[in-house]
């Protein structure tokens, strides 16, 4: 049913609370796992205004290289489960990018944590599980997350 699983991570336990359902999925299924995770430059290196900084190219490598180390760690994990993985690092808006990577690998489904914002915090910060729910045009996996921040 399911060949290629997408999982957008951003390094939180919360997130990482779908792990445990796509490795079943992926054991029963023998899908390939895709771990995703966005680096977003505008997003993470705002001010306290909400004003971009001045952003340096060794800032958003550094960020890069910390987001491949993190997906690695967790492919590893998951490949010493016999579990197929792939780890992709994408620049720029984070539900966007979340869209974009799974027509670029192809993906039959897309399984993502919601950290379960009460509704004043996302009015104000947005969520990026409702954020692909609304553009996906494939198949979602969302679960509320109740897990650390």
């Amino acid at each position: 049913m399911y060949k290629t699983i997408l999982v957008p991570l951003d390094g939180s336990g919360r997130a990482e609370a779908i792990l445990a359902h796509v490795e079943e999925l992926a054991l029963r299924l023998g899908a390939k796992l895709v771990l995703l995770r966005v680096v977003d430059p505008v997003t993470s290196m705002s001010g306290l205004e909400g004003l971009p900084m001045d952003i340096s190219r060794e800032l958003i490598q550094k960020e890069a290289d910390e987001a491949y180390s993190y997906l690695e760690a967790k492919g590893g994990e998951l490949r010493a489960r016999n579990i197929e993985v792939l780890t992709v690092v994408r620049y720029g808006p984070i539900v966007q990018s979340i869209i974009d990577a799974a027509e670029a690998q192809h993906a039959d489904l897309i399984a993502i944590a919601s950290h379960g914002r009460t509704e004043l915090a996302r009015l104000f910060y947005g969520s990026v599980a409702a954020g692909v729910l609304n553009r996906a045009d494939r198949p979602l996996l969302i679960i509320r997350s109740a897990g650390e921040r």
